[in-house]
């Protein structure tokens, strides 16, 4: 579930008290208040039943808070309502394909069939919907050729976002090679998609898949790049992670990492205390113990049951 997509144009009017309430919903969503937005959605929709926005809303704070049974439950009834919505099919089959993922392979089995035709339907019926297109692309590489995983039909649906979006169409050549082995031909379509595109979500694709190619030169030199670009202090500690788990360019990595402790903030993503943690590990490849205790005790400081710190200062304990 990565958007919210609030449908609130179903009736030709609706009274303003309705409004509010879809509105204040939709505002607990955006604010990750999600158990209070399920209370008030589902207060909502047992006096109004029939209410397809907020019925959608109910079924997007199941989703949020993982809960696939109950989103399943919502959307197959949206779908009831609307069975051409290609809103509602791609989030129907996209609760049955993360429910999919935590039952065991046995009984996903019996979700694939209706995961898959919820995602056609979808892709049918809406022409430009980029999200179902990425579903697809992700259902065939991911499904065994015997139950109908298939490079060329992933392939295709690629061709068909990058006649939406180019940097969707190269990104998804990029994760269909990449998954597939082929690593030449995965890191061109993602250079191809900075080239198009440019967006640090580029940059992050490749930096990634260096990182699990075990290239982390290039993955340092990719986020250099994509620092001189964006200016976001959280390719500061990027740097540093990469070279603190490489071993490489540490002093580039020391340096980082102070400068994202010294310009953080929550919007940065990682909590300083991950910085801290990095320096230590960088400390300790330069075996200076009196740097690495300091840095992972500031990290303990904030985080005192977080395994990896307690596991670290072991390790500089022992040096």
């Amino acid at each position: 579930m990565k958007k919210i997509i609030c449908l609130l144009l179903f009736l030709p009017i609706l009274s303003f008290s309705q409004m509010t309430t879809l509105d204040s919903i939709a505002n607990l969503l955006n604010k990750k208040e999600y158990s209070e937005a399920e209370l008030k959605a589902s207060d909502y929709v047992k006096n109004n039943p029939n209410d397809l926005a907020a019925l959608e809303l109910l079924g997007d704070t199941y989703g949020y808070q993982k809960k696939w049974d109950e989103a399943i439950s919502v959307y197959k009834k949206l779908v009831g309502f609307n069975p051409n919505s290609a809103n509602y099919q791609y989030k129907y089959g996209g609760a049955m394909g993360m429910k999919a993922l935590i039952i065991n392979k046995i009984e996903a089995l019996a979700f694939i069939g209706d995961i898959k035709e919820a995602f056609l339907k979808a892709a049918k019926l809406d022409p430009k919907h980029t999200n179902v297109r990425w579903a697809l692309v992700e259902l065939y590489m991911q499904l065994p050729g015997l139950l109908g995983g298939s490079q060329s039909k992933a392939l295709k649906y690629a061709d068909e976002l990058y006649n939406l979006s180019k940097v969707d169409g190269y990104l998804a050549k990029g994760y269909i090679y990449e998954y597939d082995k082929e690593p030449e031909l995965a890191e061109k379509y993602y250079k191809l998609a900075i080239n198009e595109g440019g967006s640090l979500w580029c940059y992050d694709k490749l930096t990634t898949f260096y990182e699990k190619q075990k290239q982390p030169e290039k993955a340092l030199s990719n986020l250099e790049e994509a620092k001189s670009k964006h200016k976001r202090n959280a390719l500061h500690y990027q740097i540093g992670k990469v070279a603190a788990e490489y071993n490489i360019e540490l002093h580039k990595g020391e340096q980082c990492l102070q400068t994202y402790i010294e310009n953080y903030s929550p919007n940065d993503g990682v909590p300083k205390a991950w910085a801290y943690y990095r320096l230590a590990q960088i400390y300790l490849l330069k075996k200076d113990k009196k740097e690495a205790l300091k840095h992972i005790d500031l990290a303990i400081s904030e985080y005192p049951k977080m395994k990896p710190f307690n596991e670290e200062k072991q390790k500089i304990l022992k040096m």
